[in-house]
């Protein structure tokens, strides 16, 4: 955990997704201080006229190739939100060649109860993860 929802707009190659998702991965990693095995990703490939996404404002030019992620994790501070969109900007830059106007980023934040990895138990709270 944390839980990344990527919406894509369909004419990435699989080799460019996983490059994408790795890159992603690595800011989650470095910023959220998270084990490597704790990844957790679903992409969402859409038809350019499934998505609207404008720039509030700002006067950023959106292209079709826009990655919109949305994060589901635990509380996180301040400055790890802060390093985590930098790192991610940066990452995707150098390694998917996309211009930061592109990506845009949420993060919604849960407690440890609302987390079950699997074998029907809230693993945060029997102690079994930390």
């Amino acid at each position: 955990m944390p839980l990344l929802n990527f919406t894509v707009i369909r004419g990435r190659t699989a080799e460019q997704t996983r490059q994408l998702l790795d890159s992603a991965h690595r800011a989650v990693v470095e910023a959220f201080d998270v084990p490597e095995r704790d990844r957790y990703q679903i992409v969402d490939v859409r038809e350019p006229d499934d998505v609207v996404a404008l720039d509030t404002g700002l006067g950023f030019e959106r292209t079709d190739q826009l990655v919109i992620i949305q994060v589901v994790s635990r509380t996180r501070t301040t400055e790890m939100k802060q390093r985590f969109y930098e790192l991610l900007a940066e990452n995707l830059r150098r390694d998917c060649g996309l211009d930061a106007k592109d990506l845009i980023v949420s993060i919604t934040e849960n407690g440890d109860a609302d987390w079950s990895f699997g074998a029907g138990r809230a693993q945060f709270l029997t102690g079994e993860l930390t």
